[in-house]
């Protein structure tokens, strides 16, 4: 995740607590000493619509093998122990679970931090009153373009007006509310639309998604934006992110799934900031780049840990069977000890970069979708290779 906002206009927030440190360079495994990662939950693949790029191929059957309640408490409390920091409660479609706001309400009993990642169609002003009791900290509601472009993308007519309608639900409650937009061939075009509607909703948050080959999403490759139309979409991300900081409207922009955006940022304010540029550059090496299977995780609703919620296809292990932790440390899991130790492993182009320290070889999800080897070089990275040697 890139913190455009805080790369060029050095505002702060919540989440750069997780991506810097106050000292050069990142721990080994990617946390901070004691912390386990970032959690993204799939709690259920029930969902009520059914998004063409969807990562976990959800459905309206609710999943069978789902935990149950108390399994579910006991996962919580192995995270608190963990000092797991965030929770991402996601789907399929959380909010479709009858005991969410009870799991949620738990986690924040632990000390843990709840988010929700969410259509944003079941978001009444009384569930939206209900989020902000359980003193859930964030709710990203996902937009794929505006109007009739979201409802084909998204599977049902009318999702665009629902989902809009539960960020006002939202706002209105005092929840902080972001949207989430993943970037492809069918409505990268609205992205000025997009930033029109943030601004005139006076939403504060947005990330932009690049497109990642999963789930359904794997029969998207073709449907991915080109590197030259990637550069444009970062022009003008950059070019927004700046406009509202002129004029004094606090938004904070970030781009996900690409760390290529962070160093594309950086050679940009070497030409028009060089000492910002010095400070981005430290904090790009801070961050240290793609941390799945170090700073991130993902647990599927049956329990399956996996490397990240794209990276489905391995399973580490079953939280009904071993202990998160337990499963998340053992480095002699050949795929675990290779992602918190993967620059030997990288090959092509991201084993010769002059960035790998601030990308750590991007996604492992793309380069195997595309090239049949999970150690291949992203093939979603558009620098060129004069700027990357």
């Amino acid at each position: 995740m890139i913190s455009v906002s805080r790369l060029l206009c050095g505002s702060k927030n919540y989440g750069d607590s997780l991506r810097y440190k106050s000292n050069s360079g990142c721990q080994p495994n990617g946390t901070a000493p004691g912390a386990g990662p970032v959690i993204v939950w799939n709690m259920t693949r029930s969902c009520n619509l059914k998004c063409m790029h969807c990562y976990a191929s959800s459905d309206e059957q609710a999943g069978k093998e789902e935990l149950t309640t108390e399994e579910a408490k006991s996962f919580i409390d192995d995270l608190a122990y963990f000092n797991v920091p965030v929770i991402l409660f996601s789907g399929g479609e959380p909010l479709l679970r009858k005991d969410f706001f009870e799991l949620a309400g738990y986690a924040k009993e632990k000390g843990i931090r709840a988010t929700i990642s969410t259509n944003g169609t079941l978001i009444t002003t009384d569930m939206a009153k209900l989020i902000k009791q359980t003193q859930i900290s964030y709710v990203g509601i996902s937009l794929d373009g505006i109007g009739a472009n979201n409802d084909s993308f998204r599977g049902r007519q009318g999702a665009f007006d629902q989902a809009l309608s539960g960020i006002r639900a939202c706002r209105s409650a005092g929840v902080r509310v972001g949207l989430r937009f993943t970037i492809n061939r069918h409505n990268f075009m609205q992205l000025p639309d997009i930033f029109k509607l943030i601004e005139e909703e006076n939403i504060p948050r947005v990330c932009f998604y690049h497109l990642v080959y999963s789930g359904r999403g794997s029969q998207m490759v073709d449907s991915d934006i080109s590197h030259s139309e990637t550069r444009q979409v970062l022009d003008l991300i950059i070019k927004k992110t700046m406009d509202f900081e002129r004029r004094g409207l606090p938004k904070e922009i970030l781009t996900v799934d690409n760390h290529a955006d962070g160093i594309y940022i950086y050679l940009y304010l070497k030409n028009t900031n060089p000492q910002r540029a010095e400070r981005v550059r430290q904090l790009l090496l801070m961050n240290g780049g793609n941390r799945s299977g170090m700073a991130i995780g993902s647990v599927g609703w049956s329990g399956n840990v996996h490397p990240d919620q794209f990276t489905r296809n391995y399973i580490l292990g079953n939280i009904r069977e071993r202990k998160f932790a337990d499963i998340w440390t053992d480095t002699n899991n050949s795929l675990m000890h290779g992602l918190k130790h993967r620059k030997p492993l990288l090959k092509g182009r991201c084993a010769v970069c002059r960035y790998l320290d601030m990308c750590n070889g991007n996604f492992r999800a793309r380069a195997e979708a595309v090239h049949g080897d999970f150690w291949a070089s992203d093939p979603a990275c558009y620098l060129s290779n004069e700027e990357i040697q």
